[in-house]
């Protein structure tokens, strides 16, 4: 199983109280599978990234992140294996404005230590793959917002990772938009076999994953329970 949580409990002091955001969750998700993860704002989605991305340590239950154990790890083991294995694609793309689309991805390279030449080569084949040959240098204001995103996604895969990540990627884009960017993350995800996790309010994409939860006050059910807000 690459992602694999089980019976995570993660809590939040609210004033003098004590918020759940995630109650008992549990969820496996196994390579080449896209799974999307619905439900209305505040009931746990974003914490449920959070703790899947190793950013936050749930408060009691075990994550497993192709088959190690990191729910109790140290930040440093939680970093490498967050460099090693998993790919975030942010719901703000976040690019730098002075790089091109080819440099956005090559920093990531260069963070995580590998070869200028064989790096260059990946991130090349992977705007390539999310249908932006001949747009690889140009910068983020020359780009749309479409295309913005799909150089967030190629960004996320520059480390070849086994989990993808990712969080409301069609908020920010029109319709038509919006489902040709899932469409690719469905299509990416069964060429390279991740284990895919999106968030998102857009019930139109539903169709496009192998399986839908939906969370509901921290709790995590099959399918559409409940109407998204």
């Amino acid at each position: 199983m690459t992602l694999k949580l089980t019976d995570v409990v993660l809590t939040y002091p609210d004033g003098g109280r004590v918020l759940t955001a995630l109650d008992r969750v549990s969820l496996s998700v196994e390579p080449a599978e896209f799974t999307i993860v619905v439900g209305p704002s505040g009931s746990g989605k974003s914490s449920l990234l959070a703790v899947a991305a190793t950013l936050i340590t749930p408060d009691s239950g075990t994550v497993s992140i192709v088959g190690q154990d990191v729910s109790r790890t140290g930040q440093g083991k939680r970093t490498k294996v967050r460099r090693d294995h998993i790919g975030i694609v942010f719901q703000q793309p976040n690019l730098l404005p002075s790089l091109s689309a080819l440099d956005q991805l090559l920093t990531m390279a260069h963070l995580a230590g590998q070869s200028p030449r064989g790096a260059t080569k990946r991130a090349r084949e992977l705007l390539h793959a999310v249908d932006l040959a001949g747009k690889e240098h140009k910068r983020p204001h020359q780009l749309s917002g479409g295309e913005r995103q799909r150089v967030n996604i190629a960004r996320a895969l520059m480390n070849a990772p086994e989990i993808l990540l990712v969080d409301e990627p069609t908020s920010a884009l029109d319709h038509h938009r919006g489902n040709q960017v899932v469409s690719l993350l469905a299509d990416l995800t069964r060429n390279n076999n991740l284990a895919t996790v999106m968030v998102t309010h857009d019930l139109a994409t539903l169709a496009m994953a192998d399986s839908v939860l939906t969370m509901t006050d921290g709790r995590l059910t099959e399918g559409v329970a409940a109407p998204v807000a």
